[in-house]
């Protein structure tokens, strides 16, 4: 008989190969579209010049001269990638260098190895230094956690300097659409006390007016409930503030003696790291600190949703380097990724796992990017991202990984060829790839049950235009795997067809 392999969507390894007959069972670097299973897009370098620092967070868009723009912020330095040339805006004072790393908030044992003395309690930061980075019209405002709001104000013969009144502390820094500077996790008005619930909002049209009066927009709120602020972001006129336990929304009243109202929509659905989350739409995505990921739309609560490789983000996370967490959008496919430090690669950034939102089909690679952001505008049509060594890439664009060979692979779980105590033989397969680009590679695993040690067949080199291979593989289980690493590569699933017989009694 001919067996038609007709696999749906998305890649589960949350549980056995053999609990979901006849679905993908583990990916790399390949993704899931209108249906599909195709490898990732290349990526090509923006610039030979690299950064200076680790980027941690990266921003990119558009001025009214239509040039684009590139803010990186990193562990050491803020910088600014325009019309071909790289610019230092790092601050000349008021600004100072942070960790790489996160090194735990308990001292030994929750961060890097040997890192802190047993028992003991961190005294200083113990968060990898990150940034967060919005545009006051075509100028840059900069926040380095912990330290205050820098404004690079469009010359880049100008660096960033600290913006007049700004708090001299704060968590997370946004613009909102009424053009006023947002300051999240911050230094108290009126002092030097620092609340890590405490929002202070500049006036309207002037970011350097940031005392509370009944003749300004500015304002001050307190957060109720507990914990700390980690990140926020616009979710069209709203914000969504995210402490580590819950999640807030704050709008808009213009009324100036109240002008920003914040409310908790959810509890236990606290934001992982700064990073950790994206907006598409009207809808937020996130990891959260349960280890968990929740969606929630405008307007909505946050919901908890299941991700099938989820499991195995939350299970490998590496000690204490959560703050590492980046998402992003990739509008092109619909999709939200997870890039984040898995320690079985050690501390550093190393995986993705990402989520088509068309569909809810998980996929997930070993492209291993420290920061990361969306295409913004028909100008800056690529996605961006900045590697641990400060290489900076345009993503989608191209089949290669600059110039060098893709690596990518799927494998599916065990197909089931027979209920009956029957052995099957596989006697050859069809291959079906759309627009193939490079060697792929079939190799096939049979065995006789669930957990019996399986007996590899091939890999079987498959080139563009091939036909038929012929085989010999017996089992009543079936397991395929797909891969290859080419330059350039590509390859989109159609429907592989085996041919498969009767192979006698068992």
């Amino acid at each position: 008989m001919r067996f038609r392999l007709e696999i749906p969507a998305g890649v589960n390894t949350d549980n056995t190969a053999a609990t979901y007959p006849g679905t993908w069972f583990d990916v790399n670097n390949c993704r899931f579209w209108k249906g599909k299973a195709q490898t990732v897009g290349g990526w090509e370098s923006v610039t030979t010049d690299t950064l200076s620092g680790v980027c941690r967070t990266m921003r990119q868009w558009t001025d009214n001269s239509y040039a684009l723009n590139i803010a990186f912020g990193q562990h050491n330095a803020l910088s600014l990638y325009q019309s071909g040339t790289m610019y230092d805006l790092t601050p000349t004072s008021d600004f100072t260098a942070g960790q790489i790393d996160g090194t735990g908030g308990a001292g030994y044992g929750t961060g890097t190895y040997s890192t802190g003395d047993y028992s003991e309690p961190s005294t200083a930061a113990f968060f990898p230094l990150t940034w967060s980075l919005a545009n006051y019209g075509q100028s840059l405002m900069a926040n380095p956690r912990g330290q205050t709001i820098f404004w690079w104000q469009n010359d880049t013969a100008v660096k960033a300097a600290t913006l007049t009144n700004a708090p001299a502390s704060v968590t997370y820094m946004l613009v909102t659409p009424t053009r006023q500077i947002m300051a999240l996790g911050c230094t108290m008005a009126g002092g030097s006390t620092f609340n890590p619930l405490a929002i202070r909002v500049s006036d309207v049209e002037d970011p350097t007016d940031w005392t509370p009066s009944t003749t300004n927009l500015s304002d001050q709120i307190i957060l109720e409930g507990g914990g700390r602020i980690v990140g926020a972001d616009l979710v069209s006129d709203y914000v969504f503030c995210w402490t580590n336990s819950a999640l807030h929304v704050g709008r808009y009243t213009g009324d100036e003696g109240q002008p920003w109202v914040f409310e908790r929509v959810g509890d236990n659905c606290g934001l992982a790291g700064p990073n950790a989350k994206c907006v598409v739409g009207q809808t937020a995505y996130w990891f959260s600190t349960t280890g968990r990921f929740y969606t929630c739309q405008l307007g909505g609560p946050p919901t908890s949703f299941p991700f099938s490789v989820g499991d195995e983000m939350e299970n490998n996370l590496a000690p204490s380097q959560n703050d590492k967490i980046i998402c992003s959008s990739v509008s092109k496919f619909g999709e939200s990724w997870w890039f984040y430090a898995d320690e079985r690669d050690g501390y550093e950034v190393s995986r993705y796992v990402a989520l088509s939102l068309a569909d809810g089909a998980a996929s997930k690679g070993t492209i291993a990017r420290t920061a990361f952001c969306d295409t913004g505008t028909a100008f800056d049509q690529y996605p961006l991202g900045v590697t641990y060594g400060g290489n900076i890439y345009y993503h989608e664009k191209g089949q290669t990984a600059d110039g060098g060979s893709i690596t990518w692979s799927r494998s599916t779980s065990n197909f089931v060829l027979t209920e009956e105590q029957n052995l099957m033989m596989v006697r050859g397969f069809w291959p079906d790839l759309k627009d193939q680009v490079g060697a792929a590679n079939v190799t096939i695993e049979t065995g006789a049950y669930p957990q019996s040690t399986m007996t590899s067949n091939g890999p079987y080199i498959v080139s563009a235009g091939d036909e038929k291979h012929d085989l010999r593989a017996t089992g009543r289980a079936v397991r395929l795997t797909f891969s290859g690493s080419s330059t350039p590569a590509f390859n989109r699933d159609g429907v592989f067809t085996f041919d498969v017989v009767k192979a006698g009694d068992r």
